[in-house]
């Protein structure tokens, strides 16, 4: 799908202003970040964390969401896919979580710590490789159409 595309999605208009002040937060603070994310009505945080999950895993796997800074929204991220119906991007989202154990670390710099060092081969240092295929599969071009569907249902 396009970026216009996107534009023109009924999840992206329900997000969309919102969009902007959550991103410039993330950084700087978890803490204030999910207070602030707190105050967006529910449908909004799990479209928005699930899109941002959906997003980078489809970009670069797992990996890559949990290396950078939306990885904080993984917990927001899972809600968001069970909420929409999105149960097998769930499940293994779930899978990939319980990789940094029983607490997940939201500070990117604790996840960089648990998420070993990107050389050589993907499939030599990638935990998250197997996942992500299954994560592909589960989510095989799905998530507009469901997203839209979860939004003209919800209510802001």
């Amino acid at each position: 799908m396009s970026t216009s595309e996107v534009a023109g999605s009924r999840y992206w208009k329900l997000i969309k202003s919102f969009w902007i002040p959550l991103n410039e937060s993330w950084d700087e603070d978890p803490r204030a970040f999910l207070e602030l994310f707190q105050q967006v009505p529910v449908a909004v945080r799990h479209l928005y964390a699930s899109h941002w999950c959906r997003s980078e895993v489809c970009n670069g796997g797992l990996q890559q969401f949990f290396y950078n800074s939306t990885g904080l929204l993984a917990p927001e991220a899972l809600a968001g896919f069970q909420t929409v119906g999105l149960q097998e991007c769930a499940l293994v989202l779930a899978e990939a979580i319980g990789y940094f154990g029983p607490r997940y670390p939201r500070e990117r710099s604790l996840r960089l710590r648990s998420l070993p060092e990107s050389c050589g081969e993907r499939a030599s240092w990638d935990p998250f490789i197997a996942l992500d295929e299954r994560f592909y599969d589960a989510e095989a071009g799905q998530w507009h159409r469901i997203a839209d569907i979860y939004a003209e249902k919800s209510t802001v």
